[in-house]
């Protein structure tokens, strides 16, 4: 199992610069959140768990692991959509999945070249993919890439736990943009945290 590495460096910054926070991560400690190094695999894994429930999310994954021999570009090339469609996901989100293949395989995305390229530059990268949205690649920027400094508008637990850590009744774009500012560079351990509190930590 991969974790999302961080440590005292984050985590003091961020008490540093945010009292509020710094309690609550003091509460917390550390955390352990699985990564998906493959950004291929966690690409398809994302649209398999689009709007479905943790359970079915894991039943269909495991099915297309078992199917392909694991989920790499050419297994999924190789395969039909009514396969993909066959392990559980919709005829969308099957033809989704080819498509992520289908510019892997023929080179249009180099998902190894985009290391080396700016969260912004990653970002436009990746929601150019049919069935990518911003938060989908937010989150695969977060949990395969593990991009330090990724702090998601579009993320719904991300306002609850801003509003109840900060006593907001609600959560504007200019006051979003005051805690991304203040978190920064390590947005993305800041993130961690807020889905935790939001979860009932």
């Amino acid at each position: 199992m991969t974790i999302f590495i961080y440590g005292d460096t984050e985590v003091n910054y961020l008490k540093s610069r945010d009292k509020t926070l710094g309690e609550a991560i003091d509460r917390i400690g550390l955390l352990s959140r699985e990564t998906m190094p493959d950004v291929f695999a966690a690409l398809v894994n994302a649209i398999v768990g689009q709007q479905i429930s943790m359970k079915a999310w894991a039943t269909i994954w495991g099915r297309m692991e078992q199917k392909f021999g694991g989920v790499t570009p050419r297994s999924i090339f190789s395969a039909s959509v009514e396969e993909v469609k066959a392990c559980g996901v919709s005829m969308r989100k099957a033809t989704y999945i080819k498509g992520v293949a289908d510019q892997v395989m023929s080179g249009e995305l180099d998902v190894h070249g985009l290391g080396s390229l700016s969260d912004g530059e990653v970002l436009e990268k990746l929601t150019a993919l049919k069935g990518i949205g911003v938060w989908t690649a937010e989150m695969v920027m977060i949990f395969s890439m593990q991009r330090p400094d990724v702090f998601s508008w579009n993320d719904l637990a991300i306002h609850r736990a801003l509003r109840q850590l900060y006593r907001h009744r609600t959560v504007t774009k200019k006051l979003f943009e005051k805690y991304r500012r203040r978190y920064s560079p390590y947005g993305t351990v800041a993130s961690l945290y807020l889905w935790e509190i939001a979860g009932g930590a």
